[in-house]
């Protein structure tokens, strides 16, 4: 009961970065429980995941380059980063572009465009994507979501393949949960052993994050590397065989039909701009 109560704490604590609170502010009224998570949110990251719709042909060119050419070397300006690009390879509605943008508040994400529009080199880069026309259109749609780093998992780690710029594929997974109560029972697991099982078993987790504002909710999202789709299919049968896995999921507190209702699961592979 006290490990779900500070998760609970820990979820309260990044919505409350979420509508600007500072830590001091909070820690005048909050118990000496919820200060204490206060503390540890102010070292985890926050991400921005953009899903770019597209229609084939110039669109596809013309983001990438928006990308290398003009948005990268901004955010870099700004200290964020390291910034994953991605393609979709495996999944529904293709051509999609996947952006994550790394943070260190809730607040400089939100704000970001707003930031961007003040930085004449970005501008003048950005151009071509910026001032799209109604009838040559940069893209179809742009969906952002705002995501908090897990307590446990604070911050975004760049895998082995990522680091040496070798060959490598992105599996991104959101899990959503029939009520608020049993998605922290799914955050809780992740906390009583999940992270060490996956790296253990090759699937070199990148990042896990509470979703605090996008569709479907409540539901978590992470990301897991691999070398290619084969190892992406042996890892997993390590990961499902392994005894410490098959010791979690025998409590009861984390059967899978009460925690998880639905399961969203695409594979991507990195742009040549992408820093992870």
């Amino acid at each position: 009961m006290q490990r779900r109560q500070f998760l609970a704490a820990s979820l309260a604590t990044s919505a409350a970065a979420l509508v600007g609170n500072s830590a001091a502010e909070a820690q005048t009224t909050a118990s000496p429980q919820t200060a204490a998570s206060l503390q540890t949110a102010g070292q985890r990251e926050f991400y921005q995941l953009r899903r770019y719709t597209l229609v084939s042909g110039p669109q596809g060119r013309m983001i990438e380059h928006y990308f290398a050419d003009a948005l990268i070397p901004a955010l870099g300006r700004m200290g964020m980063g390291p910034v994953g690009a991605f393609r979709l390879e495996y999944g529904q509605e293709t051509p999609q572009i996947y952006l994550l943008i790394p943070g260190p508040t809730a607040n400089a994400l939100a704000t970001l465009d707003w930031q961007l529009a003040k930085d004449e080199d970005f501008l003048k880069l950005a151009a071509p994507y910026w001032n799209a026309t109604a009838a040559a259109p940069a893209f179809e749609r742009v969906e952002i979501s705002l995501l908090g780093a897990f307590e446990g998992w604070p911050k975004l780690k760049l895998p082995p393949m990522s680091v040496a710029k070798s060959k490598r594929i992105f599996q991104l997974r959101t899990y959503e949960s029939p009520s608020n109560f049993e998605h922290i029972r799914k955050v809780e697991m992740f906390h009583s052993g999940e992270f060490d099982i996956f790296q253990k078993t090759g699937c070199n987790p990148v990042f896990f994050s509470d979703v605090l504002i996008g569709p479907r909710m409540p539901s978590l999202t992470y990301m897991l590397s691999f070398a290619n789709t084969a190892e992406l299919e042996a890892n997993w049968d390590k990961f499902r065989n392994d005894p410490d896995w098959k010791k979690l999921t025998a409590d009861q507190r984390f059967a899978f039909d009460s925690i998880v209702s639905n399961i969203t699961n695409i594979v991507l592979s990195p742009l040549s701009c992408s820093q992870v």
